[in-house]
C-alpha cells in the first residue's frame, strides 16, 4: 500500500529501510512505531507495521523536517540515505518542472551507474551471460530502477530498492508471449508473458533507450521462436473467426498488440459496454434491444448529446476534435477499481477519495451517465467479464463518504435480473459471448483499434449518419505519433505535455486500416476460456433462403493427414504425353502426345468420358476416353495456358496473355464427328500473366494468381473484380478458397501463405514456409502441401506450424488431387512421378 499517498503518474522508488515513527519526540509521552521508509522521487512514505496506524507522507521539499519525525536503522549508511534525501531536496526547490525532472534523472542515472547485476543471483554457474543493460520495472503509478540480466536459460530484473524481491527471474522456457510497448509515448517499452490468456503480465520492463529494447526483444524472441508461434492481430482475427478464440479472448489480445496493459493505467485495457438493460428483472440475451449499438462509440449513442458536441466541433478553432474526454483514462480505470485498489484512487485524488455521488455506485446510474453527460464517454474495463468480483463489493470496509441522501457507498448497486456479484459478472460474460454481440463486435472494433479510430471529416449531408466517424475523434495528442516528445526542446513543456497526455488516456495503437471482418456464426459452438467457465453460442435455424456456412470445426470435414501413406507411384517420360492410369490394375491405359510443348494441367468431365488437357503452346484439348482420341482443339489464348477449371458445364482457363476466360461449351456429336462449341461468355483482363485459378464451391467467385504475386478475387456472375491485393513478392503458384468461401489461402514463391478476408479483402495471416510451396488443398483450418524439394507438409494453420513432413518426390510437387471424401490424395511432380496416396484409419 506504500504508493497510497503518491502524487504523481510517474514516480520512482529509490530505497527502502526500517526506520522508527516518533511521536513527541523528546517528551515524557514520546512513542514510536516501526515501520517501513520508502524514499521516492518526489516523496518519502512511511508504512508502519501496525496496520491500524496511518500511512504518513512527507514531499521532498519538506524533508528539511523529516529527522523530527522518523528514526533510522540503516546499519551503517545513514550518511548516503542523508546524501540521497538532500539531493532530492535540492531538486524539489527548482521552480520548473522539467528541470526538477532533470536532476532526478541524473540523480538515478548516477545511483544505475554505481552498481551492477549481482551475478551470484544467477539461477545456475552454467548459465551465458547475454546482455546486461539499465531498466526500470513498471507497476501502476510506480517504477523500480534497476538492472536487466538475460542469459541462454532465464530474464532477471534486480531493482535498486530490493522490492517487490531482490531479484525477479522469469525462466524463458515458460515465456509464451512479448510485445514491444510505447511507454510515455515513446518505443521503451517491453511486457512479457507465461501465460497465453491471462490478463496480466508477468514483467513489465521500461528502458532508456530503443536500442536496449529491440536487443532485449531479440535475444527473447529468438529463444521462444522455436517453442512457439509469434501472433498478430490477423492471425488472432482468423481463429477469433473460426472459433476458436471467444470474443473476450479475442479482444483481449487486441488489446496487448495495442500496448494496453494492466501495468499502465494510462493505457489500460478497454473492453465494451455491451449491455444496455440495467432495469428489467430478466435479461433476455435474443432481444436486441438489450444491447448497446457496438457500431457507434458512447458519445454518439444519444441524439440529443451528440447533437450539442457537433454544434461545439463546427465552433471550435483548430486543432478540432469531437470529445473533450477519453473513453479510457487512469481516472476511470480508477473509478471501476476504487474498492480493490483504493491507493491509486488515493494518489489521483491527492489523498482524497472523490466526492461520494462520483463514485462507482451503480451499474445503472453509471449507463445513464454514460449516456447523457456531457463528459462521460467512458467503456469498460476486463473485469467486468472476469471471474473476480471483488471490484464491486466493499469487502476493505472502506469509508467511500456518504452520498447526498445519507446513504454510505458500499457495494456497488446492481441491476435486478443479476442476484449478485457473481450472477452479474456469469450473465456479463454470457452477453459478451452472445450471438448478437458475435455479429456486430466487428463493428466495434472498427472504432477502437481499426480504421474508423481516427475518423474523417464528414460533409454536411453525411453529418448525422457519420456523426460518430470524425477526424479526429480525440485531440490529436492522444494517437500514436501525435506528437514527438523528441521535438519538444523545453524540458518544461515536455514535462508538462506528458503529464497532460497521461491523465487525459491514449488511444490504442490502431491494428487494421480496412473493415474489420465478420466473425462466422455455427449453428451450435461451444467457446471454453482458459478460466473456469465457458459460453455458449446458440444460432437461430437458418431458413432455406439464407445462406448457411459449414462449421469447419466439425470433426467430420477437419482433415485428419497424419496417416497418409504411399500406395504406389507411376513414372511419366516427359511433359508434353497425357497418359491415363489404371487406379486397379496399376498399368497404363492410354499414352497420347499433344503438342511438342509442355501440358500445364487436366480434368476429368463429369461422366469420365472426356479428359481436357491445356497447353504451353496456347490451347486446350479434348479427348474421348470411349474412343481413344484427341476429339477437339479450343485455341483461345495468345500465350501458354497456365491451368483450367471445369464447373457446371462451363470450361475456365487461365493464360500467361494476361487473361482468365470463361467458356460455355455446347457438345457436338462424336459419331457424326462434329466439334463441340465453345461460347465465350467472359474475359477478365489482368495486368500481367496470370499463372493459376481456382473457384469456390458456389462458382460465384474466381480467384486468380498471377506471376507479380497478385491476387484477384472476381465476381463470376458479373465479371467485376471484388478485390485487388499485391500478397506475394513473385509468382503465385496457388490459390483456393475455404469450404465456406469465407477465406481465401495463396500460396507463391516468396515462401510464403496468405490467407485473404473474402469479404473484406483484408489480409489476415501470413506463414512463412522454409522453401516454396508449390501447391496444396486446404479444409479451412488444416493444409496439405506440397513443396518445392518433394516433401508433402501438413500444416496447422492457425498456429502458423508445419504437423508433419512426409516423404515424397525427389523434385517439386506440381500437382495435386483430392477426392470429396479427403482421404484419397494423388501428387505429380518435377521428378516425372505420380504417386497415389491414402489415408489409413
Amino acid at each position: 500500500m506504500f504508493s497510497l499517498l503518491l502524487l504523481n503518474l510517474e514516480e520512482y522508488y529509490f530505497e527502502q529501510h526500517t526506520a522508527n515513527h516518533i511521536i513527541n519526540k523528546g517528551c515524557r509521552d514520546e512513542r514510536k512505531f516501526r515501520g517501513s521508509l520508502k524514499i521516492c522521487s518526489k516523496s518519502i512514505i512511511f508504512e508502519p507495521d501496525d496496520n491500524i496506524q496511518p500511512i504518513i507522507k512527507v514531499s521532498s521539499a519538506n524533508l528539511l523536517f523529516l529527522e523530527h519525525l522518523f528514526q533510522l536503522d540503516v546499519a551503517g549508511k545513514l550518511g548516503d540515505v542523508v546524501q540521497t534525501l538532500h539531493q532530492l531536496y535540492r531538486a524539489s526547490c527548482l521552480d520548473k518542472m522539467g528541470d526538477q525532472a532533470a536532476m532526478i534523472t541524473a540523480i538515478l542515472q548516477s545511483r544505475l551507474a554505481r552498481t551492477s547485476f549481482d551475478k551470484n543471483r544467477f539461477q545456475s554457474i552454467s548459465e551465458t551471460l547475454h546482455m546486461e543493460c539499465k531498466a526500470e520495472m513498471v507497476t501502476p503509478l510506480v517504477t523500480n530502477p534497476g538492472h536487466v540480466c538475460v542469459t541462454d536459460a532465464n530474464l532477471y530484473f534486480q531493482p535498486l530498492n530490493g522490492y517487490p524481491k531482490p531479484v525477479v527471474q522469469i525462466t524463458l522456457q515458460n515465456v509464451r508471449r512479448i510485445y514491444k510497448r510505447r511507454h510515455g509515448l515513446m518505443p521503451l517499452g517491453l511486457e512479457v508473458f507465461c501465460t497465453e490468456n491471462d490478463l496480466c503480465s508477468d514483467i513489465y520492463l521500461k528502458f532508456y533507450n530503443c536500442q536496449d529494447r529491440d536487443e532485449l526483444y531479440y535475444l527473447i524472441a529468438t529463444y521462444i521462436e522455436n517453442h512457439i508461434t509469434e501472433h498478430t492481430a490477423e492471425s488472432y482475427m482468423l481463429q477469433w473467426q473460426r472459433g476458436h478464440l471467444s470474443n473476450y479472448q479475442y479482444l483481449l489480445h487486441l488489446n496487448n498488440l495495442a500496448d494496453r496493459s494492466c501495468n499502465d493505467l494510462s493505457q489500460y485495457p478497454v473492453f465494451p459496454w455491451i449491455i444496455a438493460d440495467y432495469s428489467s428483472s430478466v435479461l433476455d440475451l435474443t432481444k436486441p434491444e438489450t444491447f448497446r449499438d457496438l457500431s457507434k462509440p458512447i458519445g454518439a449513442l444519444n441524439k440529443e448529446r451528440l447533437d450539442r458536441l457537433l454544434t461545439r466541433y463546427q465552433e471550435m478553432p483548430e486543432p478540432k476534435f469531437m470529445y473533450g474526454s477519453h473513453y479510457s483514462s487512469p481516472g476511470y480505470v480508477l473509478f471501476y477499481l476504487v474498492r480493490v485498489a483504493p491507493e491509486y484512487m488515493l494518489c489521483l485524488q491527492n489523498g482524497k477519495f472523490d466526492h461520494a455521488d462520483r463514485m462507482f455506485n451503480s451499474l445503472a446510474e453509471t449507463w445513464k451517465n454514460c449516456l447523457d453527460g456531457a463528459t462521460d464517454f467512458k467503456e469498460l474495463i476486463p473485469e467486468f467479464y472476469e471471474n473476480d468480483s471483488s471490484f464491486l463489493v466493499n469487502s476493505l470496509k472502506l469509508d467511500l463518504g456518504k452520498r447526498q441522501g445519507g446513504k454510505m457507498v458500499e457495494d456497488v448497486e446492481l441491476p435486478p435480473w443479476a442476484s449478485g456479484p457473481d450472477d452479474f459478472l456469469q450473465k456479463s460474460q454470457e452477453a459478451l459471448e452472445s450471438q448478437y454481440v458475435s455479429e456486430h463486435l466487428h463493428e466495434w472494433i472498427d472504432i477502437i483499434f481499426g480504421y474508423k479510430q481516427k475518423g474523417n471529416e464528414p460533409s454536411v449531408s453525411t453529418l448525422y449518419k457519420y456523426a460518430f466517424f470524425f477526424f479526429p475523434v480525440f485531440h490529436p495528442l492522444t494517437y500514436e505519433g501525435g506528437v514527438d516528445l523528441n521535438s519538444i526542446m523545453d524540458p518544461n513543456e515536455k514535462v508538462a505535455l506528458l503529464t497532460q497526455i497521461l491523465e487525459f488516456g491514449q488511444t490504442p495503437k490502431q491494428l487494421f486500416t480496412i473493415p474489420h471482418p465478420r466473425r462466422i456464426i455455427p449453428k451450435l459452438k461451444s467457446l471454453s476460456r482458459t478460466s473456469s467457465h465457458s459460453v455458449s453460442i446458440t444460432e437461430s435455424p437458418v431458413s432455406p433462403n439464407e445462406e448457411s456456412f459449414e462449421d469447419l470445426t466439425e470433426e467430420s470435414i477437419t482433415l485428419a493427414w497424419n496417416n497418409i501413406v504411399l500406395l504406389f507411384s507411376f513414372h511419366s517420360q516427359n511433359y508434353s504425353t497425357l497418359k491415363m492410369f489404371s487406379k486397379e490394375s496399376k498399368t497404363i491405359q492410354r499414352s497420347v502426345s499433344f503438342s511438342n510443348m509442355a501440358l500445364s494441367s487436366c480434368l476429368i468431365l463429369p461422366g469420365d468420358t472426356t479428359v481436357i488437357s491445356s497447353s504451353w503452346d496456347n490451347h486446350i484439348y479434348f479427348y474421348s476416353v470411349a474412343f481413344g482420341r484427341r476429339h477437339d482443339i479450343l485455341m483461345g489464348h495468345d500465350d501458354a495456358v497456365s491451368k483450367i477449371c471445369w464447373r457446371d458445364g462451363r470450361l475456365y482457363s487461365a493464360s500467361w496473355d494476361s487473361t482468365v476466360k470463361v467458356w460455355h461449351c455446347v457438345p457436338g456429336e462424336t459419331l457424326s464427328n462434329k466439334k463441340n462449341h465453345f461460347e465465350l461468355l467472359a474475359e477478365l483482363e489482368h495486368d500481367v500473366s496470370v499463372n493459376t485459378i481456382n473457384l469456390n464451391s458456389a462458382n460465384t467467385m474466381l480467384a486468380s494468381g498471377t506471376k507479380e504475386g497478385t491476387i484477384n478475387v472476381w465476381d463470376v456472375t458479373t465479371a467485376v473484380v471484388l478485390h485487388q491485393l499485391p500478397c506475394h513478392s513473385g509468382t503465385v503458384f496457388d490459390a483456393a478458397f475455404s469450404p465456406d468461401s469465407r477465406h481465401l489461402l495463396s500460396t507463391g514463391e516468396d515462401c510464403c501463405f496468405k490467407v485473404i478476408d473474402v469479404q473484406t479483402g483484408m489480409l489476415i495471416s501470413s506463414v512463412t514456409t522454409d522453401e516454396p510451396q508449390r501447391c496444396f488443398r486446404w479444409d479451412g483450418n488444416t493444409i496439405l502441401s506440397g513443396s518445392q524439394s518433394g516433401d508433402l507438409l501438413i500444416w496447422d494453420l492457425l498456429g502458423g506450424k508445419v504437423i508433419e513432413r512426409i516423404k515424397g518426390h525427389t523434385g517439386a510437387v506440381t500437382s495435386m488431387w483430392m477426392n470429396e471424401q479427403c482421404n484419397s490424395v494423388i501428387t505429380g511432380g518435377e521428378d516425372k512421378q505420380i504417386m497415389f496416396w491414402k489415408l489409413q484409419y
